[in-house]
């Protein structure tokens, strides 16, 4: 399954959803990373973050990737996931790229971590749902200016179950040397007031784990936050919300707005007795 030509996946949406030239987008990035907001989890396992225009949702992944700067040395394998917005298929793809490129520079993709899923019926090669896919290539920037050296493993999901899911990441979960994106973005083109109170709720419901409020509406990204929620029970995760804000609070009008949200996964606290 996982044979092939060593072939690089282009940037599909450089010089769109964020800056071209790779000085403007490093500047950018850096940015967007010193002013993240911090919140209690220092190294998480996981993170959710968006994946708009960097106009818009920049600041919230900024929010997202920060913390992973102090924990870089140790990063080697990055499992990023997140929804088809271009075709319909079942299952979850891999491409047979062997690496992608951003601005930045070349990303590879981790052929050994992937050839861990050859058996599991749900994951295939489908090039043609990573070639315009923007969700996966507009978080690899932010992992590129923290991390000195990693590889990816890049699943774009497509119609799956919770229990698909979870169980490549269940495959993929590894030590502190790997950790897991899930891209989304929030609620979609309503008015801002609206969307404030639609994504708290949204909010509340990954960190509480509430699965069967996390629907299309909510989230583009569902089935990938429900399949992290479902792996990341068992392993007991403190789930923190650490940024929420919208296209309104951020770039744009707001009559119609998309909502983002930045959390972490990571190592439940310890109340004092």
């Amino acid at each position: 399954m996982h044979g092939g030509l060593e072939s690089t996946r282009p940037p599909a949406v450089a010089g769109l959803f964020y800056p071209d030239d790779p000085q403007e987008l490093g500047r950018w990035v850096e940015r967007f990373l010193e002013k993240g907001h911090v919140r209690q989890t220092t190294d998480p396992k996981a993170v959710i973050a968006p994946h708009a225009g960097y106009i818009y949702s920049g600041p919230v992944a900024g929010s997202a990737f920060r913390p992973w700067a102090k924990a870089a040395a140790k990063i080697e394998r990055v499992v990023l996931v997140g929804p088809s917005h271009h075709m319909w298929f079942e299952g979850l793809a891999l491409p047979r790229a062997g690496q992608f490129y951003t601005p930045l520079g070349p990303v590879p993709v981790d052929r050994e971590a992937t050839a861990r899923l050859a058996d599991l019926p749900q994951v295939k090669l489908l090039d043609a749902a990573h070639a315009g896919e923007h969700c996966l290539e507009v978080e690899l920037p932010f992992l590129q200016a923290i991390l000195p050296r990693f590889a990816i493993v890049p699943l774009v999901v497509g119609e799956s179950s919770d229990e698909e899911v979870a169980e490549v990441l269940d495959r993929l979960w590894g030590g502190p040397e790997t950790r897991i994106v899930i891209s989304s973005d929030l609620s979609h083109y309503h008015p801002y007031a609206e969307a404030v109170r639609l994504d708290r709720t949204t909010a509340d419901a990954i960190e509480a784990r509430r699965v069967a409020m996390l629907t299309p509406e909510r989230a583009c990204g569902f089935r990938a936050i429900r399949g992290l929620l479902r792996a990341s029970c068992a392993r007991d995760l403190q789930v923190d919300t650490v940024d929420l804000r919208n296209s309104g609070d951020t770039a744009g009008p707001r009559d119609r707005v998309v909502g983002y949200g930045a959390f972490h996964f990571g190592p439940p606290r310890h109340v004092p007795a």
